[in-house]
């Protein structure tokens, strides 16, 4: 279970319980071996059909993530390590004040208060199903071959407030729900019994009290019915309806802004000419911030005058708790966009040892230093950004303890090579393997379309910085992609 997250701050660190739930399955480990084809890491670069591996917090490491001293990877001196551009995002990401909502409006989110009830659940005794309320001592010893007969004195139904009583030797028919009539301490199944509407045989004994709720069994008085951190689902509201409370205060959706950047892009309703693309980052980086539970907001392809762009990236700034750009990292709409970025505050572009997408940029910007994340353009490596970066400080905003995907370990079902410091995410299938266990192939050839390719896949395959090399049959670490999960 990827799990537990504490927000901390240290040198632009976060610092939390980081742990992974694996699958074990009996298969040899991944070989570690030298750069690929003898290659030293710097001439080999990322390799077509590999991908950067789980970060510390996917790989099982507990407690605080051992850092490089700079934070840099082995695979350059300029080059930063995934873990260390992770922990500067999450350490800034704001945790947004807690808001009052409609219980129904408030589902999916983490309660922000210890909710008290001010009554008692149930407010009666009650039957808690169909049958005859009796006293146990009256029917002891009933079986199928020797019923105990009452007679029948009343009948009391769900929403009848009247109280009733019964005394020794009687029985009354009770609906579920229905208040319990004093003097009786079990109700008989109308199953167990001959349905009698005058006199009754009980067919068996239950003992004292079965199959009855007595008054605050459930919750009582000034007792806690849903506590801070609690994930609000159908079963909370249904508590917090039966306590009274129409409201209650949440940890809200962290707003989120989803831009893009390039003078080649078009939307999707535009015929693309010859050098142009269809924006489809706006679209997909929105949909996942949406899944992992922000509410997000596509703006769209940002505009080229300069002046404009200015206006569009402030107005973001100051209606989101986090904007999210993409793009890519040269050219002259590069160079602009980041002139009007620095006007707002400025913002460190860094080669990440990763692959795909290895430039990544992060900022502090406007006058509320809201947190900017530049995803590369490539639609394939803007997604895996996104996972790696992007999720965990959304999950984060919303107040949730496991941050991260669950990972598990599967059989490589083909041969895998990695650059050496790099870190790889490989899109690819799991499956359960016959024999316990899954097992994993990478999705797709050469020659497939990427974003065909990714659109197959349901997991990515991760591979560390420190492996060159996986054996088919070997183990891998595999993070599966599900919705909302």
């Amino acid at each position: 279970m990827l799990g537990q997250s504490e927000d901390g701050s240290n040198g632009g660190e976060f610092r939390g319980y980081r742990d992974t739930a694996q699958v074990d399955v009996p298969a040899a480990p991944p070989r570690r071996t030298g750069p690929v084809g003898g290659l030293p890491a710097s001439a080999s670069g990322p390799s077509p059909n590999s991908a950067p591996g789980p970060s510390a917090a996917q790989r099982g490491l507990t407690g605080p993530v051992p850092l490089p001293a700079d934070g840099r990877s082995d695979a350059s001196p300029l080059v930063r390590t995934v873990e260390r551009h992770l922990d500067e995002i999450l350490a800034a990401v704001p945790q947004p004040d807690p808001i009052e909502l409609a219980v129904l409006d408030a589902q999916g989110l983490l309660c922000a208060e210890d909710v008290v009830s001010q009554r008692a659940l149930p407010a009666f005794d009650q039957a808690a199903l169909d049958g005859y309320a009796v006293r146990a001592e009256d029917v002891e010893g009933a079986t199928v071959a020797g019923p105990v007969e009452l007679p029948v004195v009343g009948e009391s139904v769900a929403g009848a407030g009247e109280p009733s009583s019964i005394g020794p030797g009687l029985a009354m028919r009770v609906a579920t729900g229905a208040m319990l009539p004093a003097g009786a301490d079990v109700v008989v199944p109308a199953v167990w019994t001959d349905g009698g509407a005058a006199r009754v045989a009980v067919q068996a004994a239950p003992p004292v009290g079965s199959y009855l709720r007595r008054t605050g069994d459930d919750v009582a008085p000034g007792h806690p019915a849903v506590q801070v951190g609690t994930p609000i689902g159908p079963a909370q509201i249904s508590l917090l309806a039966a306590v009274g409370r129409d409201r209650v205060s949440v940890r809200p959706r962290p707003r989120v802004a989803v831009l893009s950047a390039g003078t080649e892009l078009v939307e999707i309703t535009s015929p693309p000419a010859p050098g142009q693309v269809v924006d489809v980052n706006s679209y997909a980086l929105a949909a996942a911030a949406r899944d992992a539970g922000a509410d997000a907001y596509r703006w769209g392809i940002l505009p080229g005058d300069q002046r404009r762009l200015a206006e569009v990236l402030e107005s973001q700034l100051l209606r989101s708790d986090l904007v999210l750009l993409s793009g890519t990292f040269s050219g002259p709409a590069f160079d602009m966009v980041q002139e009007a970025l620095a006007a707002l505050g400025g913002m460190r572009v860094s080669q990440v040892a990763m692959h795909p997408g290895p430039a990544q940029g992060f900022g502090r910007l406007g006058r509320d230093e809201v947190p900017v994340i530049f995803v590369p353009g490539e639609p394939v490596a803007a997604l895996v950004a996104f996972e790696v970066f992007v999720r965990p400080a959304i999950r984060l905003m919303l107040g949730k303890r496991q941050l991260f995907r669950r990972t598990v370990q599967a059989i490589s079902g083909q041969h895998l090579l990695s650059p050496l410091g790099y870190r790889q995410y490989l899109h690819g299938t799991v499956m359960r393997h016959p024999d316990g266990g899954y097992v994993v192939e990478p999705v797709g050839e050469a020659t497939d379309a990427l974003l065909a390719r990714m659109a197959r896949a349901n997991c990515l395959i991760v591979i560390d910085e420190d492996v060159t090399e996986v054996a088919a049959g070997g183990l891998v670490t595999v993070m599966p992609l599900l919705l909302g999960g």
